[in-house]
């Protein structure tokens, strides 16, 4: 883990993980405590403190001499309503994201580095209005610009869609584009923005410590339709990546809101 961090060492790995369980990573199991400890370089008790904290979250259920088995996502309690309520609130439909987001994808490199069909786990099939056990692509890829990685990008997208374009035309071009090409009218997107920490996987593609502070996006992007067609999730190196919104005031005198009118990426 990175040195000098404010959080504690097992929180870093607790927060990790918590993330990699909501993306449905250890749906075939939890890497034991060895290899979590070889992974985050860290000690037995601070994997074990981590691990207590999942558990206690009701992601986990540790079981004497049985191991520690991942808690299906339809089991777990559900989110508090206030953290529920603070999730939305991140929530904002962007202006002009769709052709920037195309811009950006003509202005850098990117390099694929899988693509799959399988079964979308539960909350990428939710997220999507996909059916239980509906197949979708996985794609993943590292978006590179001249100083360096600047994202790594996982997209899900419904295999009925996906099924006219795989990883050399992924390479190729935006996903976006490759999208319309497939006769798809592509809508609007709903976009959150938070924080993650680099887990080992990630800091080997973005050439950063494990345990780095990285800029966190969902973007669920919708056809004309309003049926949803693709989900990514994005991890951006804050360093090279930055998002700019312009706000503007509405209401009257005793109810003024700020609204967002334009947004921008830019990247170096």
């Amino acid at each position: 883990m990175k040195p000098g961090m404010p959080l504690p060492k097992y929180h870093q790995v607790y927060l990790v993980l918590r993330e990699q369980l909501h993306e449905g990573r250890f749906d075939t199991g939890l890497p034991g405590e060895l290899t979590l400890m070889a992974q985050f370089g860290v000690a037995r008790v601070t994997v074990r403190r981590a691990l207590s904290l999942l558990a206690d979250e009701g992601l986990i259920r540790r079981e004497p001499g049985r191991g520690t088995h991942v808690v299906p996502a339809h089991q777990r309690p559900p989110v508090p309503a206030a953290l529920a309520a603070a999730e939305k609130a991140q929530q904002a439909r962007l202006t002009g994201l769709l052709e920037n987001l195309v811009t950006m994808g003509l202005r850098t490199r990117v390099k694929v580095l899988s693509v799959s069909h399988l079964r979308a786990p539960d909350e990428v099939a939710q997220s999507l209005q996909l059916p239980p056990g509906a197949l979708v692509q996985k794609a993943q890829r590292v978006r590179v610009t001249r100083e360096g990685p600047l994202s790594h990008i996982t997209t899900w997208v419904p295999d009925t869609i996906a099924r006219g374009f795989g990883q050399r035309e992924l390479s190729q071009k935006p996903i976006l584009m490759l999208l319309e090409d497939a006769g798809v009218q592509v809508g609007r997107a709903e976009q959150s923005i938070s924080a993650r920490l680099a887990d080992a996987e990630i800091a080997r593609h973005l050439d950063v410590a494990i345990g780095s502070a990285l800029l966190a996006v969902r973007r669920l992007i919708y056809d004309a339709n309003e049926r949803p067609i693709q989900w990514l999730h994005g991890l951006y190196r804050p360093d090279r990546y930055e998002y700019q919104m312009q706000l503007s005031r509405v209401g009257s005198i005793d109810a003024k809101v700020w609204i967002s009118k334009e947004l921008s990426a830019h990247f170096h």
